[in-house]
């Protein structure tokens, strides 16, 4: 069956030469975003029963974009100006570059890993001495505590903000010929929305392992997968799959 509608699990892209949109341009298909999950911020009130003060950190450990935006709205709810002498470790340069938002990068003391958090590991270890704070969701991949655990540093996890189920019943009677999906957080939503969702002819395209194990646990078919060594993105594996199906190649 060709392909001429696909929803992508995620917020639209903000840039304007997206992969995304030459896609549509391309092979005529229109493509809707809509993100499956949400961040949904956690109050200074439940940050203080997770007995989390922050003038007790010498270091805060930032993995992500929501982890930087939600470390310094809590701060500045718990009216905690945080000093100059604060380290931060993040786990990759975009973490890094986006810290900017909040203060003057020459300024600071700012660590940066390559990629992963592994990678960021002998920068941590490096500092053993400080006090860790890791701002993070409700939804952290064992890795993280696994890998502070074994540098044996003093460090504490506190749930800053949570992954949420976005509300999708205005879709219940929208087809799409693909759905495209992220992580698991974006399966468990099409299900909590949708309890008896059927495949039937809608093709599923996925990113990752750990999706597509989540995707095979629901007894749903995986269509299109990336990365592969032939289509490194996604957009690259929906370029690949739409020519075979929509031009017979």
């Amino acid at each position: 069956m060709k392909v001429k509608t696909i929803l992508v699990s995620q917020p639209e892209p903000k840039i304007e030469n997206s992969p995304y949109f030459d896609l549509e341009e391309k092979q005529k298909v229109k493509i809707d975003f809509r993100p499956f999950i949400h961040v949904e911020g956690v109050s200074g009130k439940e940050i203080r029963h997770q007995k989390v003060d922050l003038h007790q950190y010498t270091a805060i450990i930032l993995t992500s974009r929501n982890a930087v935006d939600h470390f310094f709205r809590v701060a500045e709810e718990m009216r905690f100006k945080v000093p100059d002498s604060m380290k931060y470790f993040c786990q990759s340069e975009a973490v890094a570059y986006y810290l900017q938002k909040y203060v003057v990068y020459r300024k600071r003391k700012i660590y940066v890993g390559k990629r992963t958090f592994a990678e960021l590991s002998p920068l941590i270890k490096k500092y053993k001495d400080e006090k860790f704070l890791l701002p993070n969701t409700d939804k952290v991949k064992p890795e993280v505590p696994d890998t502070l655990n074994a540098l044996g540093v003093d460090w504490k996890q506190a749930t800053f903000y949570k992954t949420v189920v976005s509300d999708l019943t205005d879709l219940a009677d929208v087809l799409y010929d693909i759905l495209v999906f992220f992580s698991p957080s974006g399966i468990e939503s099409l299900f909590q929305n949708f309890p008896d969702f059927q495949q039937n002819d809608t093709r599923i395209a996925v990113f990752g392992n750990t999706t597509i194990k989540a995707v095979e646990e629901k007894g749903l078919r995986v269509d299109i997968a990336a990365p592969t060594p032939e289509t490194p993105s996604m957009t690259m594996a929906l370029q690949k799959y739409i020519d075979k199906v929509n031009k017979g190649k």
